[in-house]
């Protein structure tokens, strides 16, 4: 009697996918779960070759995590989405299930509100978020469980902010938005989450109030940023871009994988090792 092939295939897709940590993170921790037959590898896909890849796959395949530009070009490729996913219409997982069905799920949404919890910041009374691309609507859609009043989202053009807004309306937070030129005020807010590119919150660096509340920076390449190492010095909570990918990247592993608990610790320092092998 033949048995069904293994399904212990993974990988991250994207473009550009060449600095993408998710290798490190998932192979720490199939190493830690004795997952031995288990590979996580990276393919540079975008949009137009993404359909193609997807069905060239076999059944080895359990899963594959998603990265710029894929999440939502994926969408459309899927069986089902989950609702998490749906509503911030950026999938960053998907699972392939035994009768051949892909499934689509968001872990950046809880990665970022279990890396907030694993700090010990469970609620805040308002929030500020400086950006406005993909990431910042995951931070909205995790704020609204966190967040018992409103945000404030600091963007550097109308369109965006009318985006943000509309956002703020489906996930069912309280959303103003102020022109960028006012970022620093931000800073006085009890949770600030940093969503834009590298270099683009430097000059705010000074502006740190003496007793800041928590910050979630998301970049983590170079790290710390300007601001997160200002944040630090004034005894404000900090957390980086490598909590949200060490937390977001847990859910990916079980979900893929079937086990209960993946080794939060040891794909941290994996993580870690990795960041500071660069240099």
């Amino acid at each position: 009697m033949s048995h069904a092939p293994e399904r212990c295939r993974a990988a991250v897709l994207g473009s550009p996918i060449a600095h993408s940590l998710s290798p490190v993170l998932h192979r720490a921790a199939y190493a830690e779960l004795g997952l031995g037959e288990w590979t996580y590898d990276r393919f540079e896909v975008d949009e137009a070759a993404l359909p193609a890849f997807l069905d060239k796959l076999d059944e080895t395949w359990a899963g594959l995590s998603l990265t710029m530009p894929l999440k939502r070009a994926v969408m459309p490729l899927l069986d089902e989405v989950s609702s998490t996913a749906a509503s911030v219409e950026a999938v960053n997982t998907v699972v392939f299930t035994e009768d051949g069905r892909r499934l689509g799920d968001n872990t950046d949404i809880p990665g970022i509100a279990a890396a907030l919890r694993e700090r010990g910041v469970t609620e805040a009374a308002s929030a500020a978020v400086l950006g406005a691309g993909a990431t910042a609507s995951s931070a909205l859609a995790a704020l609204a469980g966190i967040c018992t009043g409103e945000v404030v989202v600091y963007v550097r053009s109308e369109a965006r902010a009318a985006e943000m807004r509309e956002w703020g309306e489906r996930l069912g937070v309280a959303v103003r938005t102020e022109d960028w030129s006012r970022a620093a005020e931000a800073l006085t807010a009890p949770l600030v989450v940093a969503t834009t590119p590298a270099g683009a919150t430097d000059a705010l660096a000074e502006a740190v109030p003496d007793r800041p509340g928590a910050l979630f920076d998301v970049l983590y390449e170079p790290w710390p940023t300007p601001l997160a190492a200002a944040w630090s010095a004034r005894g404000g909570t900090v957390l980086g871009g490598l909590d949200l990918l060490v937390h977001q990247a847990v859910l990916q592993v079980e979900q893929m994988t079937g086990r209960p608990r993946a080794p939060l610790a040891a794909m941290r320092a994996a993580g870690e090792a990795a960041l500071a092998a660069r240099g």
